[in-house]
């Protein structure tokens, strides 16, 4: 049985190892997981993940191998905590009345049945023993009990024996290749971040307290300056225009940016760069940062995002006077290429279906300039970006 669990893991993409593997049979052997179902699930999650963008795919194969799994002996071990007292709702159930209930039997005959009874069910329900409800026999619900449930609408588990715990998959939105959200983007930018020590001695240097007391023969404390995040990181966000669709995960980027990042600083533009740009869109127009000072402001070190779907005519890149907004003395293009000469580590992400981006003489004139360096604004694209500004 583990030995399909860990092959399938495997084949569904997730990195697992054999030592990961061999880690989680000798946990068991030391029964850590307690005979528990939802024991088992946390302490296999534990050993064999390793990155949280692969617990959606280990939930899926976990509840595909052990489909319809539950503890044999908890129906028979239920003791009434304290606080189940104080749910008006609870229903406590003898031994022997336990012994009456029966089980639907098999997974899939659950969920079927349960489909069936939330068609014909009109209302809230409790204390009965079919329609999904509170304190009750039925299959289906919270605060009662069945020995083959479906826990529905409970804040925890109570008698371990409900087949579709883990089911509930918390982290389903953290796959690489879904929807985008603060938490997921927070995730994928963590990659850049580099940590230096810095600062007086303050932190406890263990491996240099170890190798020094081994090598005195007395207790040896050394300390070390704290690590801190040393990555510094430009964004220009696109506004306005195509970019409107855009705005939700715009701001999802920014947010989860100012978070991960000690030292960022952000700008705003519309379709391109020219000799200006500004941080209040309220006051575009007379707050206007001068893009020559910014060069010289921020140095070479500063790793560089852009945003934006580069959807514009391509004169506003190739031309004078091309920009939609003001007449640019110089093209987009030219000041593309010193932000490029500039920043080494530079990169484009675009929000816009990376499968259209073909058909667009604009966009391929930008990612030229950035040396083809341009990623969707996606899990996978935000990851492979980061991935590139880390070299």
């Amino acid at each position: 049985m583990f030995l399909t669990f860990f092959t399938e893991l495997k084949a569904s993409g997730v990195p697992v190892s054999l030592k990961e593997y061999l880690t989680l049979i000798e946990a068991l052997d030391k029964n850590l997981a307690n005979n528990s179902t939802g024991e088992f699930y946390y302490l296999s999650r534990a050993a064999l993940v390793k990155d949280e963008r692969n617990l959606d795919r280990f939930d899926r194969v976990f509840g595909h191998v052990f489909k319809g799994l539950a503890n044999p002996g908890d129906a028979l071990l239920a003791e009434i905590p304290e606080e189940w007292l104080r749910k008006l709702a609870e229903k406590h159930l003898t031994e022997d009345e336990k012994k009456l209930v029966k089980a639907l039997g098999g997974l899939d005959k659950i969920l079927e049945e349960l489909k069936k009874r939330l068609e014909e069910q009109k209302g809230r329900h409790q204390g009965g023993s079919k329609w999904a409800g509170t304190a009750g026999t039925s299959p289906f619900g919270a605060y009662g009990y069945n020995p083959a449930g479906v826990r529905i609408g409970q804040d925890k588990n109570r008698n371990n024996t409900a087949v579709k715990v883990w089911d509930k998959r918390a982290f389903k939105d953290l796959d690489g290749t879904v929807e985008l959200g603060t938490r997921n983007i927070k995730v994928a930018l963590r990659r850049l971040r580099k940590f230096a020590r810095e600062g007086a001695a303050e932190e406890l240097d263990l491996p240099g307290t170890i190798r020094a007391t081994a090598r005195q023969g007395w207790l040896d404390v050394k300390l070390a300056p704290e690590r801190r995040n040393t990555v510094k990181v430009l964004i220009f966000f696109d506004v306005g225009g195509s970019m409107d669709p855009h705005i939700r995960v715009c701001e999802e980027l920014f947010s989860a940016a100012r978070a991960e990042f000690k030292h960022l600083e952000y700008f705003y533009f519309h379709n391109c760069v020219y000799e200006g740009v500004w941080k209040n869109n309220r006051r575009r127009a007379a707050g206007r940062i001068d893009t020559w000072k910014l060069l010289h402001t921020y140095p070479h070190d500063y790793k560089v995002i852009f945003v934006g779907d580069a959807a514009m005519s391509p004169f506003e890149l190739t031309h004078e006077g091309g920009s939609v907004e003001h007449w640019n003395e110089e093209p987009g293009l030219t000041w593309l290429a010193r932000i490029a000469a500039t920043y080494p580590n530079s990169v484009w992400l675009n929000p816009s279906s990376e499968k259209h981006w073909g058909y667009s003489p604009s966009i391929n004139l930008v990612s030229r300039a950035f040396g083809g360096r341009m990623f969707p604004l996606t899990l996978d694209g935000i990851g492979r970006a980061t991935r590139e500004l880390a070299r």
